[in-house]
């Protein structure tokens, strides 16, 4: 069966995120008044085969660990939907 995994990275809490500070300050220059807290993370599309959405999850988790993230600084999630 075929799955899509849209896949969320963010950086953990305790990570400086100089880009989300960067980003932030910008905001602020240009009048939105009110942001905090901005975070920079990595959005990731792809589909896979598997025999079922457990297998799907295992896989979409090893992948994250293994190349798609850097599980040292960053947490992710993810979403599963079957493809037709």
């Amino acid at each position: 069966m075929q799955y899509h995994a849209q896949i969320y990275v963010t950086l953990r809490p305790s990570v400086l995120d100089p880009a989300g500070a960067a980003v932030e300050s910008g905001l602020g220059q240009l009048g939105y008044a009110g942001v905090s807290e901005v975070r920079i993370g990595k959005y990731i599309e792809l589909n896979l085969s598997a025999a079922d959405e457990t297998d799907a999850k295992d896989k979409v988790d090893q992948m994250c660990d293994q190349l798609l993230t850097n599980p040292v600084i960053e947490n992710y999630r993810f979403d599963l939907t079957p493809v037709a």
